[in-house]
């Protein structure tokens, strides 16, 4: 089957494409660099030839309101486009846990993902989109957008953080598998709150910086409530945990303490 990946170069793209050909399906790795882009629809009629699925894993290089609104319409509306076209059968999209909740609604960002989201509905392809929470792998940015000082101040609101191999392999089985028509939610298997989250990161990496929880601290703009960021029951939950994680990541192989 063949499988074309949109942002298939990218952290959860490039696991996603590997995952695909060791179960023996033609994945296609879609990026500017391969001459394919979605924004400007460059490459997408030749690549949607003969394609059963499309799983879309692309981001927004800005995490500007405009901006990053501007790319996934245009992306979305050139996909749907292309799709309809090459009878595409399945439509797989990466979104995040919370999009459309109340509290999310001041993230220009998230605002943005409803709009992308919303596009997906309304092509006519049968689809799933898939909600995950943050990825392990974004708990360094979300320490330096902390502030550059000794002490950091963190949203408190609750976070169930995955690891971007769990990602790859739910995107991987919900690919292949039958359109749910609507979403799915995966997430780790351990929640605490996020100021926690960074602060254990910061200690097992040997940054000596405190995080102070702060209820009212933005995160993406938008203020959390205690359970913005947590899935819903019946979440597909991720097998590694933080400290699973960190032994095998790029921060862990530099020799810092666990």
């Amino acid at each position: 089957m063949k499988i074309l990946v949109i942002g298939g170069t990218g952290l959860i793209g490039s696991k996603v494409v590997e995952r695909l050909r060791k179960r023996g399906h033609e994945a296609v790795a879609a990026a500017p660099s391969s001459g394919i882009n979605a924004v400007i629809g460059e490459g997408l009629e030749q690549a949607m030839a003969g394609t059963n699925v499309v799983i879309d894993l692309a981001n927004s290089p800005s995490f500007e309101d405009r901006a990053a609104l501007d790319f996934f319409e245009k992306s979305g509306h050139n996909l749907a486009a292309a799709e309809k076209k090459a009878g595409v059968k399945h439509h797989v999209a990466l979104s995040v846990v919370g999009t459309g909740r109340p509290a999310f609604a001041a993230s220009g960002y998230i605002r943005a993902k409803v709009a992308q989201e919303k596009l997906i509905r309304a092509a006519g392809v049968p689809y799933t989109i898939v909600h995950s929470t943050q990825f392990f792998e974004f708990l360094n940015g979300i320490a330096g957008d902390g502030g550059a000082g000794q002490e950091i101040r963190l949203s408190s609101g609750l976070m169930q953080p995955i690891a971007s191999d769990d990602v790859a392999d739910a995107v991987t089985d919900y690919a292949l598998g039958p359109a749910v028509n609507g979403t799915v939610e995966i997430a780790g298997p351990e929640k605490a709150p996020l100021s926690e989250w960074v602060q254990r990161f910061l200690i097992a990496i040997g940054d000596r910086r405190k995080v102070v929880a702060d209820p009212k601290a933005p995160y993406f703009g938008a203020v959390l409530e205690p359970t913005t960021l947590l899935p819903g029951e019946g979440a597909r939950l991720g097998v590694q945990n933080f400290q699973t994680w960190f032994a095998h990541s790029a921060f862990g192989s530099r020799g810092a303490a666990a």
